[in-house]
């Protein structure tokens, strides 16, 4: 599990995030949603370590982030895997070798082993056999997995995922976000999600934070979205009128069994 308490982060004169105080626990899928500029990114990237809060303090496990010295991070950091919004894959990499990446950074593994844990990745996320190509010879969809493949390498305790269905197409998210959710129960791991994906929150949210204007506005999961009364929330997941009807729709069908 991961953390918050009472986490703020300042940009010069301009309060990004406001004494975020929150859960995010193992086995489940955690999302981060909100509008552009509510905040998600910052928080992902405070959770991540890439930036430091103002004031307050984030735990992974009761363990306090701020405390570890440069040993004790390391040893996290082979705890935690990453994808990106864009798969963010090396060009002139092949496959086999951006999923063994960090292996090669991070662990004394024989070749032979690593390449046997690339496999076993590669099988996790159904794709096979396609370790000598380039990502330029694959679509957006397996680029993404292979992201997933590269961010698991390291059986980490905790993953993070960044607009993992940017620009893909609604079929293909599906397909993501159900991978993504099987990884996280079958492996137990904690992990949080940025996203924008309507369909993600409905399907996936297990735990979801809505942020804004840098304060937590809502807090609850995918079943109680819908009878929420919560008007940020519902104008944030329900803004368009045949979402709305659909709603509404919902309610009343609930309401006459």
């Amino acid at each position: 599990m991961i953390r918050t308490e009472n986490v703020t982060k300042i940009f010069g004169d301009n309060v990004v995030l406001s004494n975020i105080s929150a859960e995010f626990h193992r086995g489940k899928t955690n999302l981060i949603i909100g509008r552009s500029g509510a905040g998600k990114t910052v928080l992902l990237k405070l959770l991540v370590g890439l930036l430091t809060p103002s004031s307050g303090e984030i735990y992974y496990d009761d363990v306090r982030f701020s405390s570890l010295n440069k040993k004790s991070l390391r040893s996290l950091r082979m705890k935690v895997g990453m994808l990106f919004q864009a798969s963010a894959l090396f060009d002139s990499l092949s496959v086999e070798e951006n999923i063994r990446f960090p292996l090669d950074m991070f662990t004394n593994m024989t070749k032979k082993e690593k390449t046997d844990r690339v496999n076993f990745c590669l099988e996790r996320v159904s794709l096979g056999a396609i370790n000598d190509k380039y990502p330029s010879e694959i679509s957006g969809g397996m680029q993404k997995r292979v992201g997933i493949a590269r961010a698991i390498v390291l059986n980490p305790e905790y993953l993070f995922c960044d607009e993992p269905n940017s620009g893909l197409d609604p079929k293909t998210s599906i397909v993501i976000d159900e991978l993504i959710r099987d990884i996280t129960y079958d492996h137990n791991i904690t992990t949080i999600i940025n996203t924008h994906d309507m369909n993600s929150v409905m399907e996936v949210g297990d735990n979801i934070i809505l942020l804004y204007k840098g304060e937590i506005a809502w807090q609850g999961n995918k079943d109680e979205v819908v009878y929420s009364e919560n008007e940020i929330l519902q104008d944030f997941i329900f803004a368009s009128p045949f979402l709305q009807r659909l709603r509404t729709a919902a309610i009343d069908e609930g309401k006459h069994l």
